[in-house]
This record gives structure tokens, sequence and C-alpha cells, in this order.
């Protein structure tokens, strides 16, 4: 009876050990793909340490901030406010960015022989390692300091400090954890090209903010929102320091209590989602197993597309739109972009219907370059050009696909622009501008694809170029930028010259006029780059087959 009393009891021992056991393991393991991944390319090394400075410079001038804040009577609006954004921040930092951190992926430990709770202490302790973790830190100290006075709160603070920062990095895990199925398949690497969109939807809400604040009468206006983030943790642990400087204990006291139960919270539903994932078939092994479905090749949109070449380049054009992740980024950016400009300028008072044309040029873009998205595999595309006619079908086809998209988009961006700045009259004139740039854009676009071809890096989701190809990129985009409001200048000199004479009642001929002549400038565009492309296809899959 003693051997298994001996057995069992090392077993008991080993299972509460765990934790502390396999804790430095996951710290080291942390550390050792932070330094491997350093090793890879001296660019990366460069970009890491360039970013570690900026963020400890950015987070000591915080620092500094917040400390200088102190005394002052929106110093709790401020800091609670920042807590609550930077929280934020750590939730969707993860389903943007899956791969910014290689261990957010707890289904690479399935095969190890851990226990979730275990496991959780060992992740936690390893999430503490790294830029974000010492940014929030510093954040955190720098807001306690802000709003503490007296011995109490004081340390309400030493506790809250600590609180904040493992609410912040439970909630990106638990996130990560809940949704790592998606993120590590093919949407959610669709999911991350949205980061763009939210950064750039970020910047001009932060700007236009900005504007109201100064026009409000300073942070007074965020009084009513703070008074609502000061209970949502981990913003209520900073709440509860300025409460207890108050001399409200209870209030205090709650709001602590509330951010210590988020955090047990957050860290049971972190245990539930990584003992799903540890005991539950993978979703894509049991697709595998089910009987193959047949699809047809025609549905949905392919059946409204014309047959032959033209029908075929459309939708090979149209499904890189949707399935790569480089071509869909480009996508995704440039019709967000070519939203917020007129949108954003048209909120504050700044904006005319002819901002509307900044759609149409960000969506003409997308034409330059067309073989370039093709890669390696543009050979295949070659092979099915013997003559200067098919490389003007090809390229008619491939413009076609793009104004499929980006006609009824311009409309739609010019119809929202002129109902919101109020100018009706002026909608057929903004039209005609439009079409007339669209058309430029892609006569010139064709053009450079086939002078100027580059390839673009399927490895890298940072890289849209090969290296030693940056000159082309800017010559291709930039070069035919120019070239296109050039060839508009005639139905600009057209726009002008009305309103100079005062013939306001004739500017809507500009819509027919600018239609015609975006229809014109692109067919001899195409007509112009088809010759071209024919005889340099061996350069041009030279050229787009080094990434």
């Amino acid at each position: 009876m003693s051997a298994p009393t001996s057995t069992s009891t090392a077993t008991r021992t080993a299972g509460n050990t765990s934790a502390a056991g396999i804790t430095p393991v996951f710290v080291r393991l942390k550390l050792s793909l932070l330094r491997n991944g350093l090793r890879q390319s001296s660019g990366r090394r460069a970009a890491y340490i360039a970013s570690v400075v900026i963020t400890l410079l950015f987070a000591a001038l915080q620092l500094v901030g917040l400390i200088a804040l102190r005394g002052s009577g929106h110093a709790a609006t401020v800091v609670v406010l920042l807590t609550g954004v930077l929280a934020l921040g750590w939730a969707v930092m993860p389903l943007f960015f899956p791969g910014g951190d290689e261990t957010l992926d707890p289904t690479r430990l399935v095969m190890l022989p851990l226990r979730p709770r275990p496991l959780i202490v060992a992740l936690l302790t390893a999430s503490l390692v790294g830029i974000g973790p010492l940014f929030t830190l510093c954040l955190a100290a720098g807001s306690v300091v802000a709003v503490a006075h007296g011995g109490t709160a004081v340390a309400v603070g030493v506790l809250a400090i600590p609180l904040t920062l493992l609410v912040c990095v439970a909630l990106a895990r638990a996130v990560a954890a809940a949704n790592i199925r998606l993120l590590t398949s093919r949407k959610g690497r669709d999911l991350a090209v949205l980061s763009g969109l939210v950064i750039a939807v970020g910047i001009q809400v932060v700007n236009f903010g900005g504007q109201r604040l100064s026009e409000a009468g300073g942070l007074t206006a965020l009084d009513p929102a703070a008074d609502v983030v000061r209970w949502l943790p981990p913003a209520s642990a900073i709440g509860a320091v300025d409460a207890v400087s108050e001399g409200a204990y209870g209030r205090g006291a709650g709001q602590l209590l509330l951010t210590a139960v988020a955090l047990v919270l957050l860290l049971w539903s972190w245990q539930r989602s990584l003992t799903k994932l540890m005991t539950t078939p993978d979703g894509s092994t049991l697709q595998a197993a089910e009987p193959a479905r047949k699809e047809s090749s025609s549905t949905g949109l392919a059946r409204l597309l014309p047959g032959g070449r033209t029908g075929t380049v459309m939708q090979r054009s149209l499904r890189y739109v949707w399935r790569d992740p480089k071509t869909k980024a480009a996508w995704v950016t440039s019709l967000a972009i070519g939203l917020i400009v007129p949108a954003f300028n048209a909120l504050q008072g700044t904006g005319t219907i002819y901002f509307a044309c900044f759609a149409a040029g960000m969506l003409g873009i997308q034409m330059y370059n067309q073989f370039g998205q093709d890669t390696s595999a543009f050979w295949t595309v070659a092979l099915t050009m013997s003559s200067k006619r098919d490389a003007y079908l090809e390229l008619r086809a491939r413009a076609l696909a793009l104004l499929v998209i980006t006609l009824p988009y311009s409309v739609f961006v010019t119809v929202v622009t002129a109902a919101m700045v109020g100018n009706w009259r002026a909608l057929p004139e903004a039209l005609g501008l439009s079409f007339a740039l669209l058309g430029a854009m892609l006569a010139t676009g064709a053009v450079a694809s086939a002078r100027f071809p580059y390839s673009i890096p399927q490895d890298s989701a940072y890289k849209n170029v090969a290296p030693g190809q940056a000159g082309l990129a800017w010559i291709s985009i930039f070069g035919g930028m120019i070239a296109s409001a050039l060839l508009c200048a005639p139905l600009l000199a057209l726009a002008i010259s009305l309103h100079v004479t005062g013939a306001h009642h004739w500017l809507w001929l500009i819509l027919p006029a600018g239609t015609a002549y975006g229809a014109l400038i692109t067919w001899a565009g195409l007509c112009v780059a088809a010759p071209t492309t024919a005889s340099r296809l061996p350069e041009i899959l030279t050229a787009v087959s080094k990434g």
C-alpha cells in the first residue's frame, strides 16, 4: 500500500506546483520567440528597436504629462478616459493584429500535458513581458499620481496599478482565446485587413473630436462620458483612487471591487476558452472529413458577366478583390479613405462637393500595377496573349472589373457629400468631374501597368513592393496621378469657364461631357497600353515574379 500512496502523493505535489514550475518556462519561451524573431533580418530588428524607442519616449512623456496634471480640476476626467481607451485598445488589438504576438495562439500547446489553470498563470505572467505592458504600467502609474491625494488614496493606488495592468492583459488574452479559431483562419486574416481602416477612421475621429472640444469649451464636455467610464473596469480602479481622494470611501471600495471582479470573470472566461480549445476538434478537420459539395461554376455575379475572355478575366479580377489579402487591403483602404475625406471635411464645415472626386482618385489607383497582383502566376496569363488584340481584351476586362465597384461607389460618395454640404445643384458637375478623373486614371493605370510593373511580396504583411522596385512603384503611381490630372485639364477648363462667365445653368452639361470624356480617355489609354503589354510580356513576368 505504500507504493500507491507515495505515487498519488507525488502526483498531487506535481499538480500543486505545476503553475510555479511552468511559469519560468513560458517566460523564457516568450523571450526566445522575441529574440529569434529579431534574428530573422536586420530590417525587422531595426523596426523593433525603433518602435521600442518611440514607445518608451512616448510613455515617458505621457508619464510626465500625467504627473503635471496633478491638482488640475479635470485630472480625473482625463485619466479615467485614457484608461478606458487603453483597455479598448487591448481588447481589439488581437482581432486586428493576430500575428503581433505568437504566444496568443494557445492551440499550439494542445499536445502538451497542461491543465488550464496552471497554463493561465504561466501565460498571464509571460504576457507581462513586452512593450505594451510597460506602456500600460506607465499610464496606470501616472494616472494614480495625478489623482491620488492622501495616504489612503496612495494605498488604493498601489492596488489599482497592478489591477489595471492585469485586467488589460487578461482582456486581450480572453478575447484572443475566444476568437482564435477565427483569427487563424483566412477570414481572420481578412479581419486584420481592417486594421488600416480602423487607424484611418480613428485618426479622423480624434481630429474631429479635438476640434469639437475646442469649440465646446474644453475638457468640461468630457465630464459626462467620464462619469460613465469610471464605473467600467479597468478605469474603475483609477476612479476608485479619485473617489478615495475625495473622501468617498464607499464608492472607491465599490469601484475597486468591481475591477477585481472583472479580473476574476476574465480569467474564468479565458479558462473556459482554453478548456474548449484543448478538448474539441478543429473545425477545419471536421470540414475536411465531410463529403465534398459540388458548386456551380456560374453562380451569383458570374451569371451577369459577359461571355468569352472578358467575363473570365473580370471574374478572376473580382475574386482577387475578395480573396487575395493584399488586394483586399488595398481596396478596403481606398474605399474607406475615399469616403472619410469628403465626409469628415463636410462634418467639420470645411468641405465642398468637389471633395467627392477624392473617391474616384483613390479607387482609380487600383488600376495601377494590374499584373503585380498575379505575381509569378502571370505566366498563365501571358500564355493567352499572342497578339495586341488579346492584350487589349485583357486590359479592357480588368478595367471593366474595376468599374463594377468604382462607378457605383463614386456615385454613392458624391451623393452623400452633396447631401452633407447641402449643394444638390452641383451634383451633376461633381459626377462629371469624378467620371472624367476615373477614366483618366484607368487609362494611365493601364499604361503604367505595362511600362512599370513591380512585384507585390506575398510572404510579408507590411511590404507592398519587392526590394529594389520602390522607384518603379513611385513612378507608376505618382507619375500616373499627375498625368491623370493633366488629362482632366480640358474638362476642368470647361467647368471653370462656365463658373467664371456666370453660365451656371449650363453646368449640368459637365455630367454627359465628363462621362463621354472619361470613356474616350479610357479607350485611348487601353489602345496605347495594349501594344506595349504584348511586346513586353517576358519583362513584365520577370518584374512581377521577384516578390
